[in-house]
């Protein structure tokens, strides 16, 4: 089942299926490795909710939460 990133708990896993944004923000995505095939986790959320960190490709990221809408992942 695809999931958007934004739903995400801290804690839970999964691997990027389908980035659905357009121009810029899905370019910047790209650009900082969050493509499909990739093992993302989910680090902690802010306490409003935004942003969330995330741990992609060894590194740590910050994204916005409607970034993280854009990104549909399946939970491992």
């Amino acid at each position: 089942m695809l999931t958007s990133l934004d739903k995400f708990n801290p804690g839970e896993k999964g691997t990027v299926q389908k980035v659905t944004g357009e121009g810029a923000v899905r370019r910047r995505l790209f650009d900082l490795g969050i493509t499909p095939g990739a093992f993302i986790i989910h680090r902690k959320t802010a306490p409003f909710g935004d942003p969330i960190e995330i741990t992609v490709r060894g590194y740590q990221l910050s994204l916005r939460k409607s970034e993280a809408q854009s990104v549909l992942i399946e939970k491992e």
